[in-house]
């Protein structure tokens, strides 16, 4: 498992890695653009914010476990989600599309984690919605033939599975702070949970997810993996010499 200090110094050189030819002109049909838009703008829009309630919630999150290096290395994980939203923006803005400010999934997902300041439930709902990320981010490279794009995408999904492992590390430093049949019943509402956004995403994307090849079924398909490689890796162990119980994460 990575320190925060190992994370931070991750962040701070991944963040100066170029991956996108800014030369090139963005070459994607009417046909292609039409089904995928609407979900390009909203996804930039969630990418771009400021993530200041989740910079306070790591901040009392670190000074609650005495690692003051947690709530930098939150912060340059919001850099990197922020750098996709610059990079979705410049590629909108490349193609004359409008940089929306309003989306309903976008509201109703900063509506809520404006109310939350628990580190776990944050957590959570970011493995949650990287998880989709990365079904989404493959449909979009998929779905048209523009190099850009395609190049777009391909920087983002590079660091999705960090940032998923980042996540899942802390979700797993958390569960095991929990009593035996807390854990247990945690770990069933985080599936739970990740089951219910998953048919949230679906319903507010499904028109990419389908202009990349997928159709629910196959959606469902993959987020259930997604979420066995995630929640299902947060393990909780019986040690019968101490009956204590540790939670470990596989990577």
């Amino acid at each position: 498992m990575k320190t925060s200090q190992q994370w931070i110094d991750y962040f701070t050189v991944n963040l100066q890695q170029q991956r996108i030819n800014w030369m090139q002109q963005p070459v994607i049909t009417e046909n292609e653009l039409r089904p995928v838009l609407r979900s390009l703008q909203a996804w930039q829009l969630g990418e771009t914010s400021d993530g200041l309630h989740l910079i306070a919630a790591s901040k009392k999150y670190a000074l609650k476990i005495n690692d003051p290096l947690y709530e930098e290395a939150v912060k340059l994980f919001i850099k990197e989600e922020q750098k996709h939203g610059n990079n979705l923006g410049r590629y909108l803005d490349a193609i004359g599309k409008p940089r929306i400010q309003k989306d309903w999934g976008d509201t109703m997902f900063r509506t809520i984690r404006g109310l939350n300041t628990s580190m776990e439930w944050w957590t959570l709902a970011v493995i949650t919605v990287e998880s989709a990320a990365q079904i989404f981010y493959q449909s979009l490279k998929d779905a048209t033939g523009c190099p850009l794009l395609k190049a777009i995408c391909t920087d983002i999904l590079i660091d999705e599975a960090p940032h998923i492992q980042f996540q899942q590390q802390r979700l797993a430093v958390i569960l095991n702070s929990k009593k035996p049949l807390a854990q247990s019943l945690t770990l069933i509402f985080y599936k739970f949970f990740f089951a219910s956004t998953t048919l949230v995403v679906w319903m507010g994307h499904r028109k990419l997810f389908k202009a990349g090849g997928n159709s629910l079924r196959r959606y469902l398909h993959k987020m259930r993996i997604k979420m066995n490689k995630t929640i299902g890796r947060l393990h909780i162990d019986n040690d019968s010499d101490t009956n204590n119980l540790s939670v470990q994460v596989t990577i």
